[in-house]
């Protein structure tokens, strides 16, 4: 996860007022607890329906590993699904995780925060409610593929926003909504929105096509161009909205790359404290248990488990380097090959997403399809060539 609007308020303060990161104690987990979803969206990486799933973990067995959660030092749990306001005990496994001192978020489809469900929300009191937008109300409800869907997680994001809570927009950026993303930056502001989420679709294109013909490729820097602009607006006007990315970590060096064209007095600066992000952080600082309790090194790994929580505990998964992958993920210097391992922002980025890498090619370490970095934006200084638009 790219914050955006953390660097770049950062530029305003005294450099001696703007906090290093500190070392997480444990890893943010995405936690599925519930497979079923009152939708069927297009790019839906749970594959959820709306049904019933066999193997679930109980009521009881969530404590547990919450217990362990807790003991191992994570301090974050972000509740997801398919969608998890389907599964009964929800409010009740948030009541704890909130007793237990965790950052609890809700990762929600909107559509089942009404009046009714309004309350026993806000009872929890989340710290974050982020709600999934896939466009303006046609497209949204294409990609939901339900009529209505768009009016009903506004609805529910207007409860959310009127009771208080820390309420944002989660978008899936693909080439068929890309066009809609200036909308949904006004929604937000018409609507008194707290953070904006952008997704990067889990691309997996040919790895060796020109990024520079490649229609993903420049729309993914269209957007971020625009996310930039929009974030350092804010700054200038003393807004303080957030503005996150995630899946893909060349973010971080492409921000670098649009300062040094349109912020050229403040790209010293910014480069010294994003040099410190890390980037990527699958397998170190961010995990995902799925609804059957199996342990992934993020919530786009489904297809590669490290083990289940059914048998063995999650820190000792966690931290078992004996796994081939979690050993290569761990290590302070990343295994990567191709271009990555050539590129100039390695460093910065952490070589991206491998789940990217590994399902195209089946090697985990080669280059990232994902990456929108040009062959000349990822050279050695002073080959680098800032970024246009």
């Amino acid at each position: 996860m790219f914050r955006i609007s953390r660097y770049l308020h950062a530029l305003t303060q005294p450099a001696a007022s703007v906090r290093r990161p500190v070392k997480p104690t444990g890893p943010v987990v995405i936690w599925n607890l519930v497979r079923r979803c009152n939708l069927t969206c297009r790019h839906c990486y749970a594959t959820s329906a709306d049904k019933d799933f066999p193997g679930e973990l109980t009521t009881s067995d969530v404590f547990n590993v919450m217990d362990d959660l807790r003991d191992f030092g994570v301090p974050v749990l972000i509740l997801s699904g398919g969608e998890p306001l389907l599964r009964p005990d929800i409010f009740e496994i948030s009541q704890r995780a909130k007793s237990m001192g965790f950052y609890v978020g809700l990762s929600s489809n909107g559509t089942l925060i009404n009046e009714t469900t309004i309350a026993d929300i806000a009872e929890v009191g989340y710290d974050y409610v982020g709600i999934s937008i896939d466009g303006m109300r046609d497209t949204h409800d294409r990609f939901r593929r339900k009529q209505g869907a768009f009016d009903e997680s506004i609805r529910g994001i207007r409860y959310c926003r009127d009771a208080g809570l820390k309420v944002g927009l989660r978008f899936t950026l693909t080439q068929d909504n890309a066009a809609e993303l200036p909308d949904l930056l006004q929604l937000m502001d018409d609507e008194g929105i707290d953070k904006f989420y952008l997704s990067h679709l889990n691309y997996a294109g040919r790895g060796y096509k020109n990024r520079n013909d490649d229609v993903h490729h420049r729309i993914t820097r269209e957007a971020m161009n625009l996310l930039f602009a929009t974030c350092w607006d804010d700054v200038q006007k003393g807004r303080k909205r957030e503005f996150v990315t995630g899946n893909n970590d060349a973010d971080g060096a492409y921000l670098l790359l649009w300062a040094a064209h349109h912020l050229p007095q403040h790209h010293a600066r910014l480069q010294e404290m994003v040099s410190r992000w890390g980037g990527n952080s699958s397998g170190v600082n961010i995990a995902n248990i799925d609804n059957e309790g199996r342990v992934h090194p993020d919530t786009m790994w489904w297809d590669y488990t490290l083990g289940s929580v059914k048998e063995r505990r999650f820190s000792e998964i966690w931290q078992d380097t004996s796994e081939p992958l979690m050993a290569g993920l761990k290590q302070k210097t990343r295994p990567l090959e191709g271009r990555c391992a050539e590129c100039t922002h390695r460093s910065i980025c952490g070589g991206n997403s491998r789940t990217r890498a590994w399902r195209l090619t089946g090697n985990p370490w080669a280059e990232d399809p994902g990456c929108y970095l040009t062959d000349d934006e990822i050279k050695p200084p002073p080959s680098i060539r800032v970024a246009t638009g």
